[in-house]
Order: structure tokens, then sequence, then C-alpha cells
């Protein structure tokens, strides 16, 4: 197949500055969703909802679209249609080669870059059908731990692999290991009493979370393997002792037993903690299991293929491991064998967020090479 055609690169910039000013946070992406459907429709491209929304508690499901090949295979690309909250209004403006928002706030290339990649990919691929079907799977919820993956029924699709365009690495890279994650959330329950006259009879909620966090194993364990506690919060006032307190943390390791262990050892801090004579609190913890990790074998047909295709483009993969976690995780769990694939953006989740012009169309072209040799 053809490389990108210049009204293709402009349609697809003009695309990402329009999905982009869209406003999508996770659990409002029906007004980005609308803008996929509307597309595909003019194409005559079916688009299937699932539940999701209602499961999730949002106004848009998982979106599901299906392009038919001349043969008999069947390939998966997959983008998540929500963003992180932005801060002020998105304003896409090209500085230099690079899309950025004029304002201070995010961009939202994460992950509108890559619908917008697969929106010009299925108008390629109605123009010039390929060997290969292509599926197009839009989720929801990815930002807030996966959730739109996590409710997509896998067993619908056709394709036995696939890729989504998600990594904030160069073009060239190729997420094939990332973590099992944990969460915890601890809720301490102390005694309130007025901090000046009578504080011995209190018992201070913060005071066992910080004692507990002061034992706990933080930042990076080994090479596989991290926690950390993000949040802390609780009390009333400077002078009362602060019978609640709650706190959020987390455990990774690219060895599942191993994150577990870590999870389990964060909790045990905080249990002694808790029952230390000087504290007697209570103590409420969940622990929950967000996402499973993986690896990818060098073997593995979806990670020959596009090992196979960056070749042919000029590009030389490297193989990452990554201590996140995207909608990969959820898929893969399920069975379905898709790969994260380095896009190009820079600084995701940041007001400095940006993403060139090229990796636009250097992402494109990936794409449409992976059909291509996909229905070979």
């Amino acid at each position: 197949m053809r490389a990108p055609s210049a009204a293709e690169s402009t349609r697809l910039g003009e695309r990402f500055a329009t999905l982009c000013r869209t406003y999508s946070p996770s659990g409002s992406e029906a007004g980005c969703a609308s803008l996929v459907r509307s597309e595909l429709a003019e194409l005559g491209i079916p688009v299937d909802e699932d539940g999701a929304a209602a499961a999730l508690r949002g106004d848009c499901g998982n979106l599901l679209a299906r392009i038919p090949g001349s043969g008999a295979g069947s390939l998966l690309f997959c983008a998540h249609l929500d963003t992180v909250p932005a801060a002020a209004p998105i304003d896409p403006v090209l500085v230099d080669g690079y899309w950025q928002n004029s304002n201070d706030a995010i961009l939202g290339a994460d992950n509108k870059m890559a619908v917008a990649v697969l929106l010009e990919l299925a108008h390629r691929l109605v123009a010039e059908p390929a060997g290969a079907s292509v599926e197009l799977l839009f989720t929801v919820g990815e930002e807030v731990g996966l959730v739109g993956a996590k409710e997509f029924e896998a067993g619908v699709l056709r394709s036995p692999f696939g890729y989504t365009f998600d990594a904030p690495i160069p073009l060239g890279g190729v997420v094939v290991s990332s973590p099992t994650y944990y969460r915890i959330t601890a809720e301490l329950r102390g005694v309130a009493v007025h901090a000046g006259v009578s504080p011995q009879d209190g018992r201070s909620a913060i005071l066992a979370a910080a004692r507990g966090i002061a034992t706990m194993p933080l930042g990076r364990l080994d090479e596989e393997t991290t926690a950390n506690i993000g949040t802390i919060e609780g009390g009333t006032a400077v002078n009362i002792v602060p019978d609640r307190c709650r706190i959020v943390g987390e455990a990774r390791s690219l060895d599942a037993a191993r994150a577990e262990q870590v999870a389990s050892e964060l909790v045990a801090c905080l249990a002694d903690a808790a029952n230390d004579p000087e504290c007697e609190c209570d103590l409420d913890v969940k622990v929950e299991r967000e996402f499973d990790g993986f690896r990818v074998a060098s073997s593995a047909p979806e990670l020959m293929l596009l090992t196979a295709a960056l070749r042919a483009l000029g590009h030389e993969p490297s193989l990452i491991s990554s201590g996140g976690g995207s909608d990969v995780n959820a898929l893969r769990s399920k069975g379905c064998a898709v790969l994260n694939v380095g896009n190009g953006t820079e600084r995701p989740h940041e007001p400095t967020e940006r993403v060139s012009v090229a990796a636009l169309e250097g992402t494109l072209e990936l794409a449409i090479e992976l059909v291509s040799r996909a229905g070979e």
C-alpha cells in the first residue's frame, strides 16, 4: 500500500485538532465518540456500542467497527477516547512542527492522536480495500484503571492480534512487558479529642498512618518492582487530634508474585502501626488487583509482524519494558494479543504535552504498513 498522501496528512492534522478540542475526560467521552461515529458513518462503516457506559456510570460505551478485506485475515487496532481532565480549554496550535495547546493544560494527544490515525486509516481502507479485514476498537475509561477495556467482551473480536498506539515513546518503540498492578486503599480510625486540653485521651489516625508509611518499602525496590503512597488525607482542624485518615498507594512488578508480596508488605506495615499501643487505631484496607502484567515472547506473531513493518519503514525496533499499564494489559488478559506501540507523543498528562506532525504521519504510515503485511 502507498504512503500517506499530502491530502491525507492534511486531513489527519485537521481531524486531530478537532478531536483535541472536544473535551472528553474519563466518563464523558460521548462528544468524542459522536465524532468517531459520524465520520465512520459517512464512510458507510457501521459502529456498535457495548454496555460499558451503564457499568461504568459514564455517557458512552466502547465502540467497535469493522472494515472488511478481500482475504481471510483480520487485524485489530485500538485507541482510547478519554483523556485526563484538562485544567484549561484545549486550543491546538502548530509550533515548529509540533502540535501543542496554546493554553496551560494538556493537549490530549494521549490518545487522540491514535483516534485520528485510525479514522484516517478507515478512509484509506474504504478507498483502497486491503487483503486483511480491520477491526477498530475505541475504548472508554482507560485513564481511570482501563475500565472500558475491562468491560469489553473480547470474544466478539475476529482478529487474533492487534495494536494500540498509546506508548509515549519514539516511533520504533514497542512495549513488550508491563507490570501487574495492585492498588491499596486504607482507612484508619482513631479517637478525636481537643489537642490542647486532653491529647493523651485521643488516638491519632494520622500518626498511625505516618508511622506505617515510614516503615514501608517504597520507591524503586528492584529492577522490576516499585511501590508508592500517592495520597494521604485526614483531620478536620489544627486543634483536634485527627480520628480519620485515608491513604492510597500502589505496588507494581513485572513479577506478579512479587507485586502481590509488596502489596501485602504495605498492608502489614499499616497493621503494625495501627496496633501499636501509642496509636491503637482501627484499620480497614482494600487491596485491588487493577490489572495483570504481561511479557511478549520474541517469537510472538504480533511482534514479528510489527518488527518487520517497522524495519520496512526505516525504524529499528526498540523493545521496551514499561512500568505503566494500558488497555493492552486488560485485552491481553482476555486472550487478545495486543501490543502497545510507540507513537512519538511527549510529556502526556502535562501542560507541555505535544506531538510532532512527523509522529502523526509516521504512525499512520505504520498502521497502513501493518494492514498491508497482514493481508499478505
